[in-house]
């Protein structure tokens, strides 16, 4: 039997993206990314949990981030988890799990060059981003 390895979430930015090259010029993001939920417990109080990931995104998807992310930025990310290790300077084994990304779907109120607001949602703004496409670029004539 074949496993899965899917991972959606839906949060805010920690910080900024860090964006590096390769080498043959492959950009590379990570950041953190924070999801919330919230509950009641048995008394009636509200109780919020927050979950840290850190989020690696590859290629088109890295300089997309590189382009319209930032610290705060709602995004739904999808894509899989990936633990790596490696050996301190002392060396002791660490361990890393990390969200690798196929898709981005920008989730913030942004504002078009005519005043006029979007709210990213499907059909709107850029959505469904993989690490092969690029957006267009703002002042471009589109075909239609």
């Amino acid at each position: 039997m074949r496993g899965v390895n899917r991972v959606m979430l839906i949060g805010n930015l920690g910080k900024d993206p860090d964006v590096q090259y390769l080498e043959g010029n492959i950009a590379v993001a990570k950041f953190s990314l924070a999801t919330t939920e919230t509950y009641k417990d048995r008394a009636g109080k509200l109780i919020s949990q927050t979950e840290w990931h850190t989020v690696v995104l590859w290629r088109g998807l890295a300089e997309l981030a590189q382009k319209y992310l930032h610290k705060g930025s709602l995004v739904y990310i999808e894509g899989r988890l990936r633990t790596r290790s490696w050996e301190d300077k002392e060396g002791n084994k660490k361990f890393a799990t990390e969200v690798v990304g196929d898709n981005l779907i920008m989730l913030d109120k942004r504002t078009d060059i005519h005043g006029h607001g979007f709210n990213g949602l499907p059909g709107e703004g850029l959505e469904g981003m993989s690490s092969a496409d690029a957006p267009p670029e703002p002042n471009q004539d589109l075909p239609f």
